[in-house]
């Protein structure tokens, strides 16, 4: 499922137009990434859990010549499924 058939979901199941549907769901984006963008976790029950993770600087290695690199440190987001959307999955 992509962005657009998301939305048709969101205005089928919500009664919402499609416009209104993506504008929720872009709303919904841009405050998770603000949260997480700032340090915070945003824990939505029962759904799941966004925030952040510091990976340590590392060495590396270039595939196609085999060359040694360093990968520098990184602030990579993430994601922990709740217990209802993992049931919900696997039932």
């Amino acid at each position: 499922m992509n962005k657009s058939e998301l939305v048709a979901q969101m205005a089928t199941k919500s009664g919402l137009t499609k416009a209104e549907s993506a504008r929720a769901l872009q709303s919904f984006e841009q405050t998770i990434a603000e949260a997480m963008k700032d340090g915070q976790k945003v824990s939505i029950i029962g759904f799941g859990s966004f925030e952040t993770s510091q990976r340590a600087a590392r060495t590396g290695r270039n595939p196609q010549t085999g060359k040694e690199i360093q990968i520098p440190a990184a602030t990579v987001p993430k994601f922990k499924a709740g217990k209802q959307l993992k049931d919900c999955v696997n039932p």
